[in-house]
């Protein structure tokens, strides 16, 4: 398996409708265990397909570990997730992409959502996400509708140029 390398927000792929997922044979299998490496590699959350240009209805998604959320640490694999139901009112909260470094902004999204699709064999799956994991399904099923966070911003005043920890050292001023 490989890390393969995420496409930017300016690729074609990025803005297309992906393909739905037909045959559950070798060749998706590795596709998934390569945006699996990709996802950790990059410390991403989640990864849709096309974030690394494979227009395919495909996502994985996997929260850190946190013993007070009984949805953190498990691997989510979807083929052809669709959204089937949103609950509660919508909440705001800072989202970043891999496809779009250095950027965050404010996304309203539903807090609660149930998702339908296929796992990676082709069984039919469905899943009530709430908080976080809600947020990063609805984020990564806008990557295979051809949407990007930035799309979802209220107004431009609310995306930020981001600094990287180890850039916000160099720009430190020297200690007197």
């Amino acid at each position: 398996m490989a890390v393969r390398p995420l496409v930017q927000a300016d690729n074609p792929v990025l803005r297309q409708k992906s393909k739905r997922v037909k045959q559950f044979g070798r060749a998706l299998q590795d596709l998934i265990e390569d945006m699996v490496e990709t996802m950790h590699a990059t410390h991403g959350l989640g990864l849709a397909a096309p974030q690394i240009g494979v227009s395919q209805q495909v996502i994985v998604i996997q929260l850190p570990e946190d013993e007070e959320d009984p949805q953190s640490g498990k691997l989510y694999v979807l083929c052809n997730p669709e959204i089937v139901k949103t609950a509660g009112e919508e909440e705001e909260s800072e989202e970043g992409c891999l496809s779009v470094p250095g950027f965050a902004g404010d996304v309203r999204r539903a807090a609660v959502v149930t998702v339908k699709g296929l796992d990676r064999h082709g069984k039919k799956i469905r899943i009530k996400a709430e908080g976080l994991l809600a947020r990063a399904f609805q984020h990564e099923i806008d990557h295979i509708n051809g949407a990007l966070f930035i799309d979802r911003v209220d107004s431009p005043d609310k995306i930020r140029r981001i600094v990287p920890v180890e850039e916000q050292g160099s720009q430190e001023e020297p200690a007197s």
